[in-house]
């Protein structure tokens, strides 16, 4: 009976994790894609400094750690000291802004598609640099990303679609996306070290070390000159209040968000991580097409199978990994 009760809750747990991840994601990508292509107030101004958005979420998730920090901390030292995160700031400051800077030039549905082959620079990076070697299982993964990107960015986009980008230009908006996976993958790298040399530094350590870097970096980068474009982002909030409360509410989800990934991680592991947040691209993909007015042909619903294909496929290699070293260390 107690180990009924025990999976129920653990079921339980595990609903609340997808709903909040899904509920606080989902909705950050529609207030992301509104504050992108909407035109305010009865000028029908777009808001052009989408960089502030980076800066807005680094404020909001370092003040949130630090509150997580200061009521659930049981005053352990030995973690990463601070200084510690200054170069995966940068990576991290630098890699986000153009992945939403992207949005001036391809739809919503395209960044996220061309976001989720992540897979394809840590792939090319592991064989070119350091000579690893693949099963031919995982090449068909990237293949199939590959390839299912590749055509979706080939396909023509509907007028309709275009119309609400600021200015349309595939090849910038997906040079974009893919740079900005390539400093994530050395964002993800650093922090990987910085928990090795630090083992007992906390999700909520890095999170404030990286947003506080993040924070540092993006005020320089936005007011560290009389001309600098967060004057003007400010301005416009201050024109437009409801543009400033979706930058809000953006920040918000992305905070909510990743307190739930951070449980998710600690109950569930990081395998049922990546399968709730991929599966959530997926319903982003969905939302955006019908609520958004972003209409997709049938091939380029038939390219976002194929990438989603190769995602479920790469996951499913993972669980299969997983389950062979659980099996050894039970034998041993």
């Amino acid at each position: 009976m107690e180990s009924h009760n025990a999976g129920l809750r653990r079921i339980l747990v595990l609903a609340f994790c997808v709903t909040g991840i899904w509920s606080a994601y989902i909705y950050q990508g529609i207030l992301q894609e509104t504050v992108s292509t909407k035109k305010f107030g009865a000028e029908k101004k777009r808001f052009e400094h989408l960089a502030f958005l980076n800066l807005a979420q680094n404020v909001v998730c370092l003040i949130w750690s630090f509150i997580m920090i200061k009521l659930w901390s049981s005053g352990s030292t030995g973690g990463a000291p601070w200084w510690s995160y200054w170069s995966a700031g940068i990576t991290n400051t630098i890699g986000p802004a153009m992945g939403i800077e992207a949005l001036k030039y391809i739809s919503y549905p395209a960044q996220v598609l061309a976001k989720s082959s992540k897979m394809i620079p840590v792939m090319l990076m592991g064989t070119l640099v350091y000579g690893i070697r693949y099963t031919i299982p995982e090449y068909v993964c990237t293949l199939l990303v590959a390839g299912g990107v590749s055509a979706f960015a080939l396909l023509k986009t509907s007028s309709k679609t275009i119309k609400k980008l600021a200015n349309p230009n595939a090849p910038l908006g997906y040079g974009l996306c893919f740079l900005n996976l390539a400093f994530d993958g050395f964002t993800n790298a650093t922090q990987d070290s910085i928990s090795t040399r630090y083992p007992k530094t906390s999700a909520w350590d890095i999170m404030l070390g990286m947003n506080l870097w993040g924070t540092i970096y993006n005020l320089v980068f936005m007011f560290g000159w009389p001309s600098a474009s967060g004057y003007e982002a400010v301005a416009f909030c201050k024109q437009h209040p409801e543009a400033a409360w979706d930058i809000f509410l953006y920040c918000l989800c992305g905070a909510v968000g990743q307190n739930f990934i951070f449980l998710t991680i600690s109950r569930f592991g990081s395998l049922a991580n990546t399968t709730i947040t991929t599966t959530r691209k997926f319903v982003s993909i969905v939302v955006s097409s019908v609520m958004s007015g972003n209409p997709l042909s049938s091939k380029q619903w038939g390219c976002v199978g194929m990438v989603f294909c190769g995602l479920s496929y790469q996951i499913y290699l993972k669980w299969q990994k997983l389950q062979r070293l659980q099996k050894k260390r039970k034998a041993m």
